[in-house]
């Protein structure tokens, strides 16, 4: 499927599905084409990047051989993707996984594993393997002996094993094969790091590796606790997001993908591959009430071990993001020989707001302590100390101007979310030390939580908009300020809170879809439109919920299942069209789904 006028070398983002280990990931499209693939993590250097340059990205080709229209959808409760080919002679598939290993020799290989099979008639199919290392910025060389193909580069080499014969160049390696009801073949590309050995991947073994990976993601799985109205769309979500982390330190990305463009033709184009501390408690939440403790345990564990508390850094003690390793250092670069996913340009990779003053991830940190404290285990006393470091200097700071939530270029400004997210910091610790008896200076905590309070009511407020906006004394309405009752800043039924959703629901609500703000009335520093941001639509069905707006909640929240991908995928942004646009998937998204899904059940009884 190619979107109305698009360019037809490139499927649209939303028609790809993922699949990965747990430590990287690949976009599979509907074609069978991997067009993105990092290894041997997800912030590593591309293998396969065609979603971002057609020609020079590189790509895994795997289809049908003659006209076929595809279909694809997840082996069920698991991540393992399945991606069908119907043709006038048969129907073909293929299987597309990559194992989850226990030790870490077999970890290291990242076998990523392709199985192919006639399921009805005869069919042909070809496949071809381009990879291009380092974003397509270093040369490899290619070998073959004893049945295996090795793609070497000065920085990584990968090994090609097929159960049919593969014909290479200098480049690439490629064949054509037809396959009758119920034969298969199989290809497998494992990363030959130190200590890794080649191995073949005979059909015999390809189909354990497919039973291991079906019982590992059904048993994972089995731990949720949500028995809900949405419980095909919530799980997808969970697992999305369990693809999402890094398991070596239980950090979890943004997103799989960089550069994927916010719009077709424009520069809003970031790298998400990181962590980022906003979505800390957005995934403490999420995971917990879900029952996946294992999980939530983990990201806390990367928050303690990985991200240490500062007092050298010019935008405060935290980072806005980290590496998946806990780096700090994430320079932002752009390549300029990639053209951009339709032409999309610049491809960027790093992230230079990593450098940003964004207040309100040390609410969304403190946050996802409290609830972790609360539904977890107890905060320890070291983690207390970093906490009172921390809450200390929101109490010196919360008045300074910052860049905000979407983290725009365009200067920094006194936005209400910033101050929320501050007074959130502090009202969470004072509610830490009160329940445990931990020592703090809850006076001055108190006091200058009450000022914070007073002044979003006297200046994020705006009598003739009858609104709170999105920074102070000014007439700009944001989403973001729909976490105001989700943070239990205001009841829900507050008056002033109605009238500022009925006001949003005007000014930045088209069908179900939720935009951030109007550039145009706030122009952030980056050139041209975007699309609806989807964790603002679902911050919307979860605020109309809480509100008491349940009919109100439920339809939106139905439409909002519409504009899924058709594996249920969310990226960042939909389009005009309906399009998905942005990183894909992201994971954000759908911890905003899943706490919709949650409280909305809640509310419907």
């Amino acid at each position: 499927m190619q979107a109305p006028g698009g360019d037809a070398r490139y499927l649209p983002i939303g028609e790809h599905g993922l699949i990965g280990d747990l430590r990287t990931v690949a976009l599979v499209g509907t074609d069978g084409t991997i067009d993105w693939y990092c290894c041997p993590s997800f912030d590593a250097p591309s293998v396969f990047a065609s979603i971002l340059d057609a020609d020079r990205g590189g790509s895994f080709d795997l289809c049908a051989d003659v006209p076929a229209t595809t279909k694809q959808f997840y082996f069920p409760d698991t991540n393992v993707l399945i991606t069908r080919f119907f043709a006038d002679d048969g129907v073909g598939e293929i299987q597309d996984f990559m194992p989850v290993a226990d030790d870490s020799g077999e970890a290291d290989r990242h076998r990523l594993i392709r199985r192919v099979s006639c399921v009805r008639g005869r069919i042909p199919f070809r496949a071809r393997v381009s990879p291009r290392f380092d974003y397509a910025r270093q040369p490899h060389v290619v070998t073959r002996e004893a049945g295996i193909v090795t793609f070497a580069s000065p920085s990584l080499t990968l090994s090609l094993t097929s159960s049919v014969p593969l014909e290479t160049d200098e480049r690439d390696a490629w064949t054509a094969f037809e396959l009758s009801e119920g034969e298969h073949a199989v290809f497998a590309l494992d990363n030959m790091a130190p200590g890794v050995a080649p191995r073949a991947c005979p059909l015999s073994e390809a189909e354990a590796e497919f039973t291991a990976t079906v019982r590992f993601w059904r048993r994972w799985l089995s731990a949720s606790r949500y028995r809900g109205r949405w419980r095909e769309v919530v799980h997808r979500s969970a697992l999305t997001l369990k693809l999402l982390t890094y398991a070596p330190t239980g950090g979890i990305v943004a997103a799989a993908t960089t550069s994927l463009p916010e719009r077709i033709g424009g520069g809003r184009n970031w790298d998400y591959r990181y962590v980022w501390i906003r979505d800390a408690a957005f995934c403490v939440y999420a995971l917990l009430r879900l029952g996946f403790t294992e999980e939530a345990e983990a990201f806390m564990s990367f928050l303690s071990e990985h991200i240490k508390v500062s007092r050298d850094r010019r935008a405060g003690p935290l980072q806005i993001m980290y590496g998946i390793d806990g780096r700090a250092d994430l320079p932002e670069q752009e390549l300029h020989h990639l053209e951009g996913h339709r032409g999309s340009a610049p491809v960027r990779i790093g992230n230079a707001a990593a450098e940003q003053l964004q207040l309100d991830i040390y609410g969304a940190l403190i946050d996802s302590i409290y609830l972790y404290n609360k539904w977890g285990d107890p905060i320890s006393s070291d983690r207390w100390e970093d906490v009172c470091r921390l809450v200390d200097w929101v109490c010196d700071n919360w008045d300074q101007p910052d860049e905000g939530i979407w983290e725009t270029r365009g200067g920094r400004k006194n936005f209400v979310y910033s101050r929320l997210m501050c007074w959130v910091a502090i009202e969470r610790a004072m509610r830490m030390a009160a329940q445990r008896g931990l020592p703090a200076d809850t006076p001055r905590w108190r006091r200058t939580r009450d000022t914070i309070y007073r002044d979003i009511m006297r200046h994020g407020w705006r009598p003739d908009l009858g609104a709170f906006v999105q920074h102070f004394d000014e007439d700009v309405l944001d989403a973001s300020i729909l976490m105001m009752p989700l943070a239990k800043f205001v009841s829900p039924t507050d008056p002033k809170w109605l009238s500022t959703l009925d006001a949003l629901g005007q000014g930045l609500v088209s069908d179900s879809l939720v935009y951030r703000y109007d550039p145009e009335m706030s122009p952030d520093g980056l050139e041209g439109p975007e699309g609806t941001f989807s964790i603002c639509s679902f911050w919307y069905v979860e605020a109309l919920a809480r509100a008491g707006r349940l009919d109100e909640a439920r339809l939106a929240f139905e439409k909002m299942l519409t504009y899924a991908n058709h594996l249920g995928l969310y990226a960042e942004e939909i389009g005009h069209n309906g399009e998905q646009l942005g990183n894909f998937p992201q994971a954000i998204t759908h911890l905003a789904l899943i706490s919709a899904a949650f409280n909305l059940d809640h509310a419907l009884g």
